[in-house]
């Protein structure tokens, strides 16, 4: 990505504190060896504040988000959906140029 995502969520949000589920660190290691995207998505993640949670994959991210009363930041689409499901508030990249915000 070519934008720099902590400045993007600042402007839409203010000044927020950024957290991580910790199974997603795992998850995205493992990832890194099939999927290019995943690399730069670590080395994002390992910057922010990593929480525990109790679930794997999509289900620690909602996990999180509902416990934190926060926003998920993500582009995956089924994510996104059951995100929306849920009204859980959304950020994700539009055009690769500026974050949108979904909010319920």
């Amino acid at each position: 990505m070519g934008i720099n995502l902590d400045a993007q969520v600042r402007n839409v949000l203010g000044d927020v504190r950024f957290v991580v589920p910790g199974p997603l660190i795992g998850e995205l290691k493992h990832l890194t060896e099939t999927n290019r995207h995943a690399k730069p998505a670590l080395a994002l993640a390992r910057t922010k504040e990593i929480v525990q949670c109790d679930s794997f994959g999509d289900d620690a991210v909602i996990e999180v988000a509902e416990r934190e009363h926060g926003y998920i930041l993500t582009n995956d689409k089924e994510l996104r959906r059951r995100a929306r499901k849920q009204l859980i508030p959304l950020l994700f990249l539009r055009s690769n140029t500026h974050l949108e915000l979904e909010t319920y």
